[in-house]
């Protein structure tokens, strides 16, 4: 009871000191938390939406995925003749069935040829007006369409677009252009998936997406009373035979959730981690903050310990101080995490996924494991100076408070610093010089985690040289306050060091990433300027195919020497070796596509390739197989009859673009499937007549306004979407390491602080004796700008080191060229001395208000 009576009033009294402390522990437990109710209410809500939406049994034609995706390689989605629904209906334990179609592959655009698709990446779905979908929407205006020129909408599109009865809206398909008047909204009755979703009449459907009637994508069965799905599911099977898929509404709603789980779950564990780094930074903030207040109660305990105090009586009050820390902060995270559930809802609403509060989902798990995981690492941090603080013997208290133990790093420590620094860039070695990506990635993991460590191990030595080097370039122009500001932040070695390791680990991860992530962009474009020898690539940015009036446009635009389609379909290869692999791709191509693309071969010509019943193979594909020039493979074509190929090409494995392609000509495809069943473009090639690109440019996307889908984009263009992409992908990652940052600059102001505090006396003496409050503040602020930017030097160059390696195993995979981001990471430099100069505000505005005399008298 007396130990837990002297925590609370060692807490209380030191409130202030531990409230950045508790911040840091809020703000990861938050993080944690909110990820988690905000992947908890996902799953409920798409659990509620796909409960809702399923019919007891749904039978799909052959050819349809688990989830209902439609769009294909042929732009039209599977379908099965209209007869199929007279014979479910005849089934045992049928009541009623009802024949739909729909498909994804189409863009819709309004009267001004915008298009209509959500920005989300959700999808855009084109079908007809049924029972099923009335279950889920009610029509608020207007009417379902009734005839060809009627089309209706969910309510939140035409309130992002402004849309209204009466207004144009044109379906484009694989089929053409199909254009028809707004005549009714329908409004969700559960939570909107995101998704753009425009109904026709079902004939007008038909014709509009297969192009033909008295088909179905899908028919939703409904079971008779008593009759369970899965009884229904074995009478529908048994009346249709094979060659449909049949489905209960458990089996579609397993297969959207695994669907959508897969997104979430990679979300969800990006999240954690990034929480884990802000764990991992909040460590140092509660290690230095409770090493600075024993530090500062070294007489107290001390006085304890002479007055009968035993080593684990104190050991046990910092921890319970820790413990109660830990409560604190992790309780108050739990709540903020809730809070950050509900504003990441929000943005998701932003974006066209509208989530209900009332699905807001709290398991008791997730409270308990943000608890759980707040207070144990808030302990855990604080044994190291618990531990310390049961060591002060009672002698203690006959010397002066404060005074450290710890001035210079410990040999130990040192030792074992180095040796983990040298294991570590020892793994990174040998992921730079590894053979094969695979295997050098586990060395670059091991190599990373043992630099990072002993980085942070061996901080207090690096501290005593860095600051030292800092403080002749930086501090000494400075004058005595730049003097003693370098001596402070030399007082205390280990201090320092954690201070800045906390400041090291994000800056790290953000170097590391600028300099994959740049390289990249510039080996792609070095491997663009390399081989691509078009002028122009035409294609739809989220995977849809080319239709064919599309193609005929850009044929008929002038000023272009050639253009030249590729498409994809796949098949079962049956190589020389007797193996056969099934689903393998194969690309189809007009010939002009070997001057398009310069691919490097290791054998043969590639334009042979494209020869009647011939292909190429890749270089790692043939030596696994004993594939040479002249080699047969047997090819069955998806869709189409089986061929025998004849191999006249072996190209180079280590190329980016096409990196692994197998290619033949669009005639030799042609010739083993039906028409009817032949994959549309996925992307067209268009090179222009000498002297001519930039009014071929311009004609091309003039040929194209009709089908906005489609980008025409140059060779510039497609390096600045490249470059936009990762780019997009970094500014990501970057935001979610400012939480780490964020707290890593608490523990600057925590430690300032503290040491202001701790160093009360000596303040009130340099007052004293002429130091104006101006040049208090000034070394304060010196003294943190200094801690920033040895972290910065430490954290940026171990992340350039980490970014250089994973280059070296990029080069394995074709991406050759090494870039630093020179910009970025002096930007992020000069940041860094920004950010020590903004958290010193706060110590040195308390620090330059101190009463002198009370300051003296402090004891």
């Amino acid at each position: 009871m007396t130990v837990l009576k002297t925590s609370l009033r060692n807490f209380l009294a030191h409130k202030g000191r531990m409230a950045l402390s508790a911040v840091a522990v809020l703000l990861s437990v938050g993080f944690v938390t909110g990820t988690l109710v905000f992947t908890d209410t996902m799953n409920t809500t798409f659990d509620k939406l796909f409960q809702a939406t399923s019919s007891n049994v749904t039978v799909s034609a052959k050819g349809s995925s688990d989830t209902g995706e439609t769009t294909s390689r042929t732009g039209k989605p599977p379908v099965m003749p209209a007869s199929v629904l007279g014979e479910i209906r005849k089934a045992a334990g049928v009541r009623s069935a009802e024949g739909t179609v729909f498909s994804t592959s189409v863009t819709v655009v309004d009267g001004h040829n915008d298009k209509l698709s959500p920005t989300s990446g959700a999808p855009t779905i084109v079908g007809n007006w049924n029972h099923n979908d009335a279950r889920t929407m009610k029509i608020t205006s207007g009417a379902a369409p009734k005839d060809a020129g009627q089309v209706m909408l969910d309510a939140d599109t035409a309130k992002k677009h402004h849309l209204k009865l009466g207004d144009d809206i044109g379906v484009i398909t694989a089929l053409g252009t199909h254009h028809a008047r707004v005549s009714g909204i329908a409004t969700f009755t559960v939570t909107n998936p995101g998704a753009a979703i425009f109904y026709l009449e079902t004939k007008t459907a038909q014709q509009t997406l297969v192009g033909r009637t008295g088909v179905y994508t899908n028919v939703n069965v409904t079971a008779a009373k008593g009759v369970t799905d899965a009884r229904l599911k074995k009478n529908v099977t048994a009346a249709l035979g094979g060659g449909y898929k049949v489905q209960t509404a458990k089996e579609v709603a397993d297969a959207n959730q695994k669907d959508v789980e897969s997104f979430l779950n990679v979300m969800k564990y990006a999240m954690l981690g990034f929480a884990g780094i802000a764990f991992l930074v909040g460590i140092f903030l509660i290690i230095n903050t409770f090493s600075m207040l024993v530090a500062q109660r070294t007489r107290e305990i001390g006085l304890m310990r002479a007055i009968g105090s035993s080593r684990r009586q104190v050991n046990r009050s910092v921890l319970v101080e820790a413990l109660l820390l830990g409560v604190i902060g992790s309780v108050l995270g739990v709540g903020a995490g809730v809070g950050i559930a509900v504003g990441l809802m929000k943005l998701m609403g932003s974006m066209g996924m509208h989530l209900s509060t009332d699905d807001l989902t709290v398991a008791w798990t997730t409270p308990a494991l943000g608890l759980l995981l707040g207070v144990v690492v808030t302990v855990l941090a604080a044994y190291l100076p618990a531990r310390r603080a049961g060591k002060v013997s009672p002698m203690a208290a006959l010397r002066d408070a404060g005074a450290p133990a710890d001035a210079r790093a410990g040999i130990v420590r040192a030792v074992i610093g180095l040796v983990l620094t040298g294991a570590g860039t020892a793994s990174l070695y040998v992921a730079g010089t590894a053979d094969k990506a695979t295997g050098g990635s586990a060395w670059l993991g091991l190599g990373v985690v043992l630099t990072l460590i002993g980085f942070v191990v061996i901080g207090p030595l690096l501290a005593s040289g860095l600051i030292r080097v800092l403080g002749a370039v930086i501090l000494r122009v400075f004058g005595p306050v730049g003097r003693m500001a370098e001596r402070n932040a030399l007082r205390n070695p280990r201090r320092t060091g954690a201070t800045g390791a906390a400041l090291m680990i994000g800056l790290a991860l953000v170097a590391c990433l600028s300099v994959v992530g740049s390289s990249m962009v510039a080996s792609a474009t070095d491997q663009l300027d390399k081989t691509v020898g078009t002028d122009f690539i035409i294609q739809e940015d989220h995977g849809q195919v080319i239709n064919p009036q599309a193609v005929k446009a850009i044929k008929a635009t002038p000023g272009l020497e050639r253009v030249t389609e590729y498409r994809g379909t796949v098949a079962d290869y049956t190589t020389p070796d007797g193996r056969t692999l099934k689903d393998t791709d194969i690309t189809a191509a007009d010939p002009t596509y070997a001057r398009d693309l310069r691919k490097k071969t290791v054998a043969g010509n590639l334009e042979d390739a494209y020869r009647p019943d011939s292909m190429s193979v890749h270089q790692k594909f043939a030596k696994a197989h004993g594939i040479h020039l002249g080699s047969k493979i047997t090819v069955a074509f998806k869709d189409g009859s089986t061929a025998h190929l004849t191999v006249r090409a072996i190209t180079s494995s280590d190329e980016v673009i096409d990196q692994g392609a197998m290619y033949t000509s669009i005639a030799t495809l042609a010739k083993y499937v039906p028409a009817d069943k032949m994959p549309l473009d996925q992307l067209v090639f268009a090179t222009a007549e000498d002297g001519q690109q930039a009014a071929a440019y311009k004609a091309l996307k003039s040929a194209l306004h009709d089908y906005p889908q489609y980008t025409v984009r140059d060779q510039t263009d497609y390096k600045k979407a490249l470059k936009d992409q990762i780019g997009q992908l970094l500014n990501m990652i970057y935001g979610l390491l400012a939480l780490a940052i964020i707290v890593a600059v608490l523990g600057v102001v925590n430690t300032l602080a503290l040491s202001v505090v701790e160093r009360t006396r000596e303040i009130g003496l340099m007052r004293a004796i002429g130091l104006s409050r101006r040049q208090l503040r000034r070394m304060i602020r010196l003294e943190s700008v200094v801690i920033a930017v040895f972290g910065a030097l430490l954290g940026l160059g171990l992340g350039m080191g980490w970014g250089a390696t994973a280059q070296k195993l990029l080069a394995l995979e074709g991406l050759k060229v090494l870039d630093i981001p020179w910009a970025t990471i002096i930007t992020v430099f000069v940041a860094s001395a920004f950010v020590g100069l903004f958290a010193a505000l706060v110590p040195a505005f308390r620090a330059g208000r101190m009463n002198v005399l009370n300051a003296i008298a402090t004891d």
